[in-house]
């Protein structure tokens, strides 16, 4: 079958760059990265370039996507970011050297396994600091559990403590959050008599701190992937005019053009719902120029549209297999026209998944 459309297409320069400028940033304020890959499947050329470029472990939700990296030769260590599934700690195991972790009876489980096979596992316990996703909402039985592992679980290492924020309850990352986890790291090193490996102080937002200098002494090590992929979001819901030395075009979508009419703004006939069981209301324009375009929201998702790169170009709506868009105050657009756009990161999720939406590297 021919390259066919849509099309994710992957600048690696502009990848690699990235990962550089945000690894080298980390190690000028003693913090290691964990590059997280689960952004775009796991994309075993993406994989390589985090190994390559110093990342001191490649991170994922996703064991498959490990197993594909292990097997394409992409050494570890590996980090499992979503704490994970009993039925799963088996394959942990044998594929990543660290994991997340927020209860003990799967630490036990994990444990058990981990003796049986002669292996030791290293786990990063996690806090909840009022993000409300994975982690100990009472800290006290967070240190606690810290020191079961420490006393009582040969076949486990603990490697650290960690914090996620901003992922779930849309948390700001601040320096009191940091100082918040560094007392717990504290208190847990006080109660085993040694060092932590790691005390991760979140993802690409907390990254921000990283950038404004301000990032609390004593964290060292953040899980990043957003902003390797498409820092956008830095500069459009955080506000940073400074951040330029991330390129937001390592990813590009395209799409063609299959009808271009003058149209209606406003639907005509009765309202119901929407395929997606919504309710939508378009205002009413009048008659305008629009294009139809091959591919929908099956491709990149029910999130924010991609963003277009031609000027004057309008995202007005979309179904599963088809986008419209208006194009009334820009130049001609014919049927068969390839338009650009730029991927948010929610939008790369669901395209690097599609088995039918074409790859190329660049």
């Amino acid at each position: 079958m021919n390259k066919t459309y849509p099309l994710l297409t992957v600048d690696t320069a502009a990848f690699r760059s990235n990962v550089r400028e945000i690894v080298t940033r980390n190690n000028q304020a003693g913090i290691r990265t964990a590059a997280v890959i689960k952004g775009y499947d796991g994309l075993i050329p993406l994989a390589r370039i985090c190994r390559e470029e110093g990342s001191a472990q490649i991170a994922t939700s996703r064991l498959e996507q490990v197993e594909a990296c292990r097997n394409a030769g992409i050494e570890g260590p590996y980090l499992l970011l979503r704490v994970p599934m009993q039925s799963e700690l088996s394959d942990l195991v044998s594929l990543c050297e660290y994991s997340l972790q927020s209860d003990l009876q799967t630490m036990v489980l994990l444990n058990r396994i981990c003796i049986d096979r002669g292996v030791t596992h290293k786990v990063v316990v996690m806090a909840d600091l009022g993000d409300l996703r994975e982690g100990y909402w009472d800290h006290e039985e967070m240190v606690r559990d810290c020191l079961t592992v420490e006393r009582d679980m040969a076949g486990l290492e603990l490697a650290g403590v960690g914090v996620n924020l901003g992922c779930y309850g849309a948390i700001e990352p601040t320096t009191e959050k940091m100082e918040e986890l560094l007392e717990i790291a504290r208190r847990v090193e006080e109660g085993i008599g040694r060092k932590l490996e790691i005390v991760s102080g979140g993802a690409t937002t907390s990254f921000i701190l990283v950038h404004k200098g301000i990032m609390p002494k004593g964290i060292n090590h953040l899980r990043i992937g957003e902003a390797i992929e498409q820092p956008l979001i830095l500069t459009t819901a955080w506000g940073l005019k400074d951040i330029d030395y991330l390129s937001k075009r390592a990813f590009t979508l395209q799409m063609q053009v299959i009808e271009v009419k003058d149209k209606p703004t406003k639907p005509v006939g009765h309202s119901v719902v929407d395929p997606f069981e919504g309710t939508p209301d378009y205002p009413d324009l009048g008659i305008r120029k629009r294009a139809l375009l091959a591919g929908g929201r099956a491709d990149y998702g029910h999130g924010p549209f991609p963003i277009p790169r031609m000027p004057g170009v309008k995202f007005v709506g979309a179904s599963s297999d088809h986008t419209i868009i208006d194009v009334e105050e820009c130049e001609e657009v014919r049927v068969g026209d390839v338009l650009e756009f730029d991927v948010t990161y929610s939008a790369l999720i669901y395209l690097s998944h599609r088995r039918d939406v074409w790859i190329e590297y660049r």
